[in-house]
């Protein structure tokens, strides 16, 4: 086994050192764990028969596609039924209400 040394601003220190604590494992099992994780999860590096690196083949995120629906810049900025921009700058047409012309 190799040790190394690592640098963690206090605060992400502070919340490993609770997690570890409340999962009753060491710091240094929390670390291996999170890296073997992300290891797991992450696109590596593989060269092709060429010795070239290829792009990864796309992961399948889930059934729906949130782009599906042509408001979704509009939705994604909404908040408490304010738009933090004109719809203009999202190419979204102006809704209009009843009884007012837009």
């Amino acid at each position: 086994m190799t040790r190394t040394q690592i640098q963690l601003p206090d605060a992400l220190y502070n919340q490993a050192k609770c997690l570890a604590q409340a999962r009753e494992i060491s710091l240094a099992e929390l670390v291996r764990r999170g890296l073997e994780y992300m290891l797991s999860v992450s696109a590596t590096a593989k060269l092709s028969e060429s010795g070239q690196w290829q792009l990864p083949k796309p992961m399948h995120l889930g059934v729906r596609d949130p782009f599906a629906d042509p408001d979704w810049r509009m939705k994604l900025h909404m908040r408490e039924g304010v738009v933090a921009e004109a719809p203009a700058a999202y190419g979204v047409p102006r809704r209009v209400q009843k009884g007012r012309r837009a």
